[in-house]
């Protein structure tokens, strides 16, 4: 069946959040805070190993009292906000507005890299006339981010969580991103890089084709094979 619409994914497939070192540089900065440089790090390193970083690593293990709001973190922009700072209070920091100001900053387009090949790709698709459309789990809306990166001008749709309720892989998310397409979901391509998550497309019919979720650096041509699979 003839591709004629492609969904991506945001976090780990178009962009990658800074560095979780970077991240907390820029909140004590903001909050007046000085640290030894090796303190800085090994405070990054705490906050990553717990998963306080949105777009960032996973937590290793998530605490029993916040399984509930990871499991519905992207479905509420303050369950989203909750949980994150709650992970982040996992790591004592020395300022206690340190914790809102990290969240806040991740949320900012200069937190935020975009993938080499993304606009290449994106421009390749808009100029064949292919339907283009974001789909997200997230829990605030990141337009401005896509604004800023030269991103959202090349999207016909943008589907994110938060707004709807509801969360990949329901499959009622990316009904609502072919609809949005104007497409059946037999010619639409969803490219992400979470198996179950972007992976619970094919359920509504649609293709599937997974990238590396890796640093931006070491990831320079995952998007490429896109237009090899696009009619």
């Amino acid at each position: 069946m003839a591709i004629h619409g492609v969904l991506f994914d945001f976090s780990g497939t178009l962009m990658r959040i800074e560095p979780a070192v970077s991240w907390l540089r820029v909140a004590l900065e903001r909050t007046g805070v000085a640290l030894p440089e090796e303190e800085v790090r090994r405070l990054a390193a705490a906050l990553e190993e717990v998963g306080a970083l949105p777009g960032g690593s996973r937590p290793r293990q998530v605490p029993p009292e916040l399984a509930g709001l990871w499991r519905e973190r992207d479905r509420d922009g303050s369950r989203h906000r909750e949980l994150y700072t709650a992970l982040a209070r996992r790591v004592p920091l020395p300022d206690d507005r340190l914790y809102d100001v990290l969240y806040d900053r991740h949320r900012e387009p200069g937190a935020w890299r975009r993938y080499p090949d993304v606009l290449p790709v994106l421009r390749a698709l808009r100029e064949r006339g292919t339907g283009i459309g974001l789909i997200s789990n997230i829990g605030w809306d990141l337009r401005p981010v896509l604004r800023e990166h030269g991103l959202f001008g090349c999207l016909d749709v943008c589907v994110l969580s938060f707004e709807h309720g509801v969360q990949k892989p329901d499959a009622r998310l990316f009904r609502l991103a072919c609809e949005g397409l104007g497409l059946a979901p037999e010619h639409v391509l969803m490219v992400g890089d979470d198996e179950r998550a972007d992976g619970g497309a094919t359920a509504l019919g649609c293709a599937v084709h997974l990238v590396r979720h890796l640093p931006v650096g070491e990831r320079p041509e995952d998007l490429r094979p896109v237009l090899d699979l696009v009619g």
